[in-house]
């Protein structure tokens, strides 16, 4: 997991101390190992935000880093330097201290503790990371990026993350885990999975029966999302196997060895897999089919499909509610800037270790679905999703949907 704080005021007096953590939040951690999308297939370890269930390294590290061994690195407040894109086998927290007590649009600066996943919900935030960097946010901001989403959730759970970036389903379970603790404030990214393969035989859902598919995040947005499509297609779960890998390059390292494989990918990793072999092609676009089952539903229950949303522990937003707002003013920029200009926003992904090369990154970004959806437009479209998920399953959303104090409507 990666950590980076910053601030904006650069002229403080020099302060030191960062503290870094390197731990396994969950059960089977491992090392500290970092791979990157576009890498060597055979050797990536990484999964997004809507996907991974398991995690098996954690790493702390200053947005680029090449991960390994954390270390902790002082900065005085009048440098606005980070360590970005470091090719090094060290992972390196630093630091911008927050000024002490400082009065600022009549409010006191506030530390925002943020997680992310490695994917398109990081990729909305990298313009927003790069602008704290520079110190020219009002508040200070703590970036976690993780590769799986069970490494978020104790956090919040916990209160040691302040706003989290998470598959749309498992906030709806965070809410119910947590006795309405959280409440969604934005929609971050809509429909990224797309059904990739080398082969011929396979042109729609219902080619997928006597077919092993394999994907990520077991109880998350592909599973849910892949089971509802397969059911309301007339395939029975004994259709089709489900191999679940840890994280998604593992899948795409599996489509690189046998091109005859089916892989549910998100983006980037859909382009990555298709650079790093030819033969592969996407085949299904799962917000397409699943639009289509909506339109031809008859009670039309939801709208597109809902990757990643935006939560906010609730006493947080009770107890710093203007923090919350800037953030989600600042996040919509940040998106807006990613979108408009996919070249620099290629360029931040490499330097924050998101993606390995420019090439695939700028290719990936116009598909990822990159946004910042608010207020009832949010409500509407997540409402929606949900209550289709909850029909077909209830487990998916937690057991029950979740009330509408779920939904932030300032």
């Amino acid at each position: 997991m990666k950590t980076i704080q910053t601030n904006r005021w650069k002229k403080c007096a020099a302060l030191a101390a960062g503290i870094v953590m390197l731990s396994g939040l969950l059960g089977g951690c491992g090392s500290g190992g970092q791979t990157t999308v576009g890498d060597n297939a055979g050797h990536d370890q990484e999964s997004y935000a809507a996907g991974s269930g398991m995690q098996e390294s954690s790493t702390t590290a200053a947005a680029g880093n090449g991960a390994g061994n954390s270390q902790t690195q002082s900065i005085p407040a009048s440098s606005g330097e980070m360590a970005s894109g470091n090719g090094t086998g060290n992972s390196q927290a630093q630091s911008i201290p927050a000024s002490s007590g400082e009065i600022l649009s009549g409010r006191e600066a506030v530390t925002v503790r943020i997680g992310s996943l490695k994917g398109p919900t990081s990729l909305g935030l990298l313009n927003l990371m790069e602008k704290a960097s520079n110190g020219e946010t009002t508040d200070t901001y703590e970036f976690q990026m993780a590769t799986g989403a069970d490494e978020l959730l104790p956090l919040m759970v916990k209160g040691e993350l302040d706003i989290a970036l998470v598959p749309a389903n498992v906030a709806a379970v965070l809410y119910q885990k947590t006795d309405g603790g959280v409440e969604v404030i934005n929609i971050n990214t809509l429909g990224v999975l797309y059904m990739v393969t080398g082969t011929s035989q396979v042109n729609s859902v219902a080619d997928l029966k006597g077919k092993t598919i394999y994907l990520t995040g077991k109880g998350t947005t592909p599973e849910a999302s892949l089971r509802y499509i397969m059911d309301a297609n007339g395939l029975a779960e004994e259709d089709v196997t489900l191999e679940f890998k840890s994280e998604a390059a593992e899948v795409a390292a599996v489509l690189a060895e046998d091109s005859d494989a089916v892989g549910l990918l998100p983006q980037p990793f859909v382009t990555a897999a298709c650079l790093q072999n030819d033969s592969l092609k996407v085949v299904l676009d799962i917000n397409e089919e699943w639009t289509k089952l909506q339109e031809a539903s008859s009670d039309n229950q939801g709208g597109g499909m809902v990757t990643g949303v935006t939560v906010v522990r609730k006493a947080f937003l009770e107890e710093h509610p203007e923090a919350v707002e800037e953030f989600l003013k600042e996040h919509k920029d940040s998106t807006a800037a990613i979108n408009e200009d996919p070249e620099a926003g290629a360029a931040l992904a490499v330097e924050a270790g998101i993606v390995a090369k420019e090439p695939v990154a700028l290719k990936a970004i116009p598909q990822c679905n990159i946004t910042c959806m608010t207020g009832q437009e949010m409500k509407d479209a997540l409402a929606g999703y949900l209550e289709v998920l909850n029909g077909f399953d209830a487990q998916l959303v937690g057991g029950s949907l979740p009330e509408d104090d779920f939904y932030y409507l300032p």
